[in-house]
């Protein structure tokens, strides 16, 4: 199993976050459906201590959260998984599920291939929204022994370097983006070190795919890609900052549900979209 911790500094609060990130999700998934694939809500509702909470307590920070909104989404996929597992996976069984406690700030998202690999395959993300640049050592109150073991990327989200030519959008870079509501950005310099508000994204990634002969390809590939998706997915959430500032969070469950609509619609229409 590879454990990695990804740091993801923004110019915000932790507060406006929260409004950003699922303003962004519901973005996103629009983006990443139709022609056939794409994303499904089959649910999205509150939890608590005793309804819909997850098997193990929800903990970071030295904390344990209990009430949040659980969602349970599947992604119908054909093309955007790696060739190999084209190869190997009968027809149909590119279903994805995600199951996700938002506790905020702290969410723990599981992904699983129930249909086909069954155990052989969980993808856990654990995040925590904490003030500051990214310098907290143990956000997710890690044990000496899985300390260890955990490696920690920093996640420059206004490093254009590392954003590939098919990914990068001059409208979702950095440092060229100003807010006219808030006035942050552009991003350039030493930002990280120089921003106000500040808060970091603290993502716990454990990947098992336990398939003899093809474990460690594929979880340093899913790996990867989760780098590439955070690094990406936050650059937008900055970049649109003028869209969700602002925002309720009774506007962000409307929001959800009229996105939850147009999901079904869009599912079946046009062709493949989004990130391969």
């Amino acid at each position: 199993m590879l454990i990695y911790e990804y740091r993801v500094v923004l110019p915000m609060k932790v507060e406006e976050y929260q409004i950003a990130q699922l303003y962004s999700v519901a973005e996103t998934s629009k983006k990443e459906t139709g022609g056939g694939e794409g994303v499904e809500v089959l649910m999205n509702e509150p939890f608590t201590a005793t309804s819909l909470c997850p098997p193990d307590p929800l903990c970071a920070n030295n904390k344990t959260y209990t009430e949040g909104q659980y969602t349970h989404k599947v992604y119908h996929l054909n093309d955007k998984v790696p060739h190999i597992i084209k190869l190997i996976a009968p027809k149909g069984s590119l279903e994805i599920h995600e199951k996700a406690w938002n506790a905020y700030p702290y969410c723990r998202t599981v992904i699983t291939n129930p249909g086909y690999m069954k155990n052989a395959f969980v993808l856990k993300i654990e995040t925590i929204h904490l003030p500051g640049n990214g310098q907290i050592e143990n956000a997710h109150s890690l044990s000496p022994e899985h300390l260890k073991s955990r490696t920690v990327v920093m996640i420059d989200i206004a490093n254009n370097s590392v954003v590939s030519s098919k990914d990068y959008k001059k409208d979702e870079d950095p440092t060229i983006y100003k807010s006219e509501k808030t006035g942050r950005g552009p991003l350039i310099g030493n930002w990280m070190d120089e921003v106000d508000p500040v808060m970091t994204c603290y993502k716990l990634v454990s990947v098992n795919f336990s398939w003899m002969g093809l474990q460690s390809q594929i979880e340093k590939f899913i790996q990867g890609q989760e780098k590439r998706i955070f690094n990406n997915f936050h650059r937008q959430v900055f970049c649109w900052t003028d869209y969700w500032f602002g925002m309720t969070l009774e506007d962000i469950r409307s929001l959800e549900e009229k996105t939850k609509e147009d999901l079904d619609k869009q599912r079946c229409l046009g062709s493949v979209r989004g990130t391969t």
